[in-house]
């Protein structure tokens, strides 16, 4: 029973493997080979079909005219000048006006008659009466003198009182009023002495006068009054003086300086402000001892930093001492720091 069934599984996995790889185990195919037909040609035949072909002759072209040369522009006609405007004729000179004629006040007359008598020529006498002119009679016998025309006395219809004379430039003619009864004559006065008056001087300085200038505001400018000074209060104790020294000394650093400067001692002095803190522009080197210059340079130098660094915050000073404290000197040594 085992054998049939072996056999039948080796028969199904020939048949297997035969499909899978069949193609494989079998010849190639044959390729087919293409075949044209091919005519032959001799030399003559080839050359004649190779021969290159007579390039075309391009018929002449004749040249082409020049261009005429373009008329030329008119040019354009030039803008008539404009002509001046008319000068504006002057204004003619406003006529002035005739001035009124002076009206001629009617005179001072005491006489009233209903018509006004005509005024008389002058130089003629006036009479109390119109006198007519006498003429010589034929039938007189003797001649008598002739009489001048008298004028008649003047008369106006009007009487014109004081209230309405105007006033005239010239007194006109009429009988002179009565004269006025003679008032008593006051003493004059004696007239004040007039000032002298100052000359003028010839030529004025401007130095001169703003120095004067400057003279006067001083003068009317009064002086300010003296600066009172601070009380000075109460001096610092021994312990505020030992706190403000150990407070610099804390910041003061000599590990850097070299043994030169150690040797030496410096006077520092400094201002401070009101919120006890050191004016930095103001620290400055009072005196040095024990060294050189340079070795006191270098000593004042550490001993500046020390009063700036420990002062940024400001120190632990009494408000009320201030005037105790506002200029302070400070003796730095290295063996110890004393302070004024």
């Amino acid at each position: 029973m085992k054998t049939g069934l072996w056999i039948s599984g080796l028969a199904h996995g020939v048949l297997i493997l035969w499909l899978l790889l069949g193609d494989l185990l079998a010849p190639p195919p044959e390729e087919f080979v293409d075949i044209s037909q091919v005519s032959i040609l001799s030399e003559a035949e080839f050359a004649a079909l190779t021969r290159p072909r007579p390039e075309p002759v391009a018929p002449e072209v004749a040249p082409a005219p020049p261009p005429r040369p373009a008329p030329p522009e008119p040019e354009p006609e030039p803008e008539p000048e404009p002509q001046p405007e008319p000068a504006p004729e002057p204004e003619p000179a406003p006529t002035p006006e005739p001035e009124p004629a002076p009206e001629t006040p009617p005179a001072n007359i005491d006489r009233v008659a209903p018509e006004a008598a005509p005024v008389p020529e002058p130089n003629v006498e006036v009479a109390p009466v119109p006198v007519e002119e006498v003429r010589p009679a034929d039938t007189a016998d003797t001649p008598e003198p002739e009489a001048e025309p008298a004028a008649p006395e003047a008369a106006t219809t009007e009487i014109v009182t004081e209230a309405t004379d105007t006033a005239e430039l010239a007194p006109a003619r009429a009988p002179r009023p009565p004269a006025r009864p003679s008032r008593p004559t006051p003493t004059p006065e004696p007239a004040p002495a007039p000032e002298p008056t100052p000359a003028a001087d010839p030529q004025t300085d401007p130095l001169a006068d703003a120095v004067a200038e400057a003279l006067a505001e001083a003068q009317a400018t009064p002086a300010p009054a003296p600066d009172v000074p601070a009380p000075l209060g109460p001096p610092m104790s021994p312990g505020e003086l030992f706190a403000f020294r150990a407070a610099v000394g804390n910041c003061w650093n000599v590990g850097s300086l070299s043994s030169a400067s150690l040797a030496t001692t410096v006077v520092v002095g400094v201002s401070m402000t009101p919120d006890a803190k050191p004016v930095v522009s103001s620290i400055r080197l009072v005196s040095f001892t024990g060294g050189s210059e340079a070795a006191a340079r270098r000593a004042y130098e550490s001993a500046r930093r020390a009063i700036i660094r420990c002062g940024s915050s400001g120190y632990n000073l009494p408000s009320d001492k201030y005037e105790q404290w506002k200029e302070i000197e400070m003796t730095f040594n290295p063996e110890n720091m004393r302070i004024k």
